[in-house]
């Protein structure tokens, strides 16, 4: 008996549906199916993170009976498994002819001929996308530990893992419903940032820790009703080391995926003051033993604790943020923010180089509200891995709202307001089941 041609079909196979179901039995009238499963790096370098894991996704194909064997495809582009396994036929929906996709189904129709192999395209499944099972998902909403699970998987399928502060449920919708283009890719916000500074500003208060533990997390609460990409919970100090065990536990138990605690002792002060008002480092041994603490009090593995570096701030030195890095990162701390308030992120960059020798590598958070010029590319190329933008919601709002109201109080009517209103409907279509 002559051997079946062998054909080869590339899909992230995240939510199945029957326009993948339609591909594959087509790929199997032609030959035996290796399907080229892409990573959860793969996918997320062209859109959003897989709901699924890649090994959960994989053993969903491997029990398709038109599948017969299933490989990683560690990039969206096919040519480095093409030329590894030669197929004769490549099989693929025909929605990849125009977007994001062209380019590399060019590159496949290219590596094919090589060899003289040849693409077969599959007419689209009408009335079926995964965009709209993916809206469907996001109605339905998410599970406490899908959602704490998520930021440790896009830390590692991604290059920079972008996060946004939300301080309410309309500032969460924003965070997680934004999206916008940029070089031909759909781009949106990876998860949320729950900030002392807006959580405490918005219920006009002081940021020195005013604002109880269980308030903030009725603020989250609010902020999960109506979301469900990751959040990171700005912790403070983490209080006294004896509560900081219930903290974490809290959190974990709505499914926040990191809390971040800062190296300072005493009344909270906002960190941007630096030294123009009086701010005490802990030491090194004081700190350490807090991050034991929390580590030793989370239940999952996928929780993180990650140690906030003041030494920068307070001009300590370089030579200090560095032992101090060392020193957590040994007490256990899941990653390293490390934090600046000059005007260049020179010494960010430079915190990053050491960072690069450590013996033990974690995560490297930053925050560039001071350094605003840097872009998350020239991040991740010196090895930063997650990005915060900590503060720039509730920035944005209250400029916008304090205009608004002078300018009703100066003309005795609202009508000189409404070039700085969003209209009615516009408010109504943020909350989704308004037009469900």
């Amino acid at each position: 008996m002559p051997e079946r041609p062998t054909v080869y079909v590339g899909m992230s196979a995240d939510l199945i549906h029957p326009g993948h179901i339609n591909v594959l039995e087509q790929a199997a009238q032609h030959g035996s199916v290796t399907v080229g499963l892409l990573t959860d790096s793969a996918v997320a370098s062209y859109k959003r993170l897989p709901h699924m894991t890649y090994d959960q996704r994989r053993v969903v194909v491997e029990n398709l009976k038109t599948v017969d064997r299933v490989v990683p495809q560690e990039t969206l582009d096919y040519v480095p498994n093409l030329e590894s396994l030669r197929p004769d036929i490549v099989v693929h929906g025909d929605d990849w002819q125009t977007g994001v996709q062209r380019a590399t189904r060019q590159r496949v129709i290219d590596a094919l001929a090589q060899w003289g192999g040849k693409l077969v395209e599959v007419p689209y499944t009408e009335g079926i996308s995964s965009t709209q099972l993916n809206a469907s998902v996001k109605q339905i909403g998410t599970t406490p530990s899908v959602r704490l699970s998520r930021l440790r998987r896009l830390i590692d399928s991604k290059d920079i893992v972008r996060i946004m502060e939300a301080h309410s449920g309309l500032s969460g919708l924003v965070v997680e419903n934004t999206k916008a283009e940029r070089d031909g890719r759909t781009v949106e916000f990876d998860g949320m940032w729950s900030s002392s500074l807006t959580d405490s500003t918005s219920r006009g208060k002081p940021d020195i820790e005013a604002v109880d533990i269980s308030s903030r997390l009725q603020t989250i609460n609010e902020i999960f009703e109506v979301t469900t990409k990751p959040l990171i919970f700005d912790g403070d100090t983490g209080g006294k080391p004896e509560h900081f065990s219930f903290t974490v536990r809290s959190l974990e138990r709505l499914g926040v995926s990191a809390v971040i605690i800062e190296d300072k002792e005493g009344l909270k002060r906002n960190s941007l003051f630096g030294n123009d008002v009086a701010q005490t480092q802990s030491s090194i041994a004081d700190f350490s033993e807090r991050l034991r603490i929390g580590k030793l009090a989370q239940i999952t593995e996928d929780f993180m604790v990650i140690a906030r570096i003041e030494s920068l701030i307070l001009e300590a030195g370089m030579a200090d943020a560095v032992e101090r890095a060392e020193a957590y990162i040994d007490a256990g701390a899941d990653a390293i923010m490390i934090h600046s308030r000059q005007k260049s992120p020179d010494e960010i960059f430079e915190f990053c180089d050491h960072a690069a020798k450590f013996s033990k590598s974690v995560p490297i958070v930053a925050v560039p509200t001071s350094y605003h010029q840097v872009t998350e590319q020239e991040l991740a190329d010196r090895g930063v891995n997650v990005v915060i933008y900590a503060n720039h919601m509730l920035r944005s709002a209250y400029p916008q709202m304090n205009k608004v109201a002078t300018t009703v109080l100066e003309n005795s009517r609202a009508l000189e307001a409404d070039p700085y209103l969003s209209s009615i409907n516009e408010v109504l279509t943020i909350i989704p089941e308004n037009h469900s």
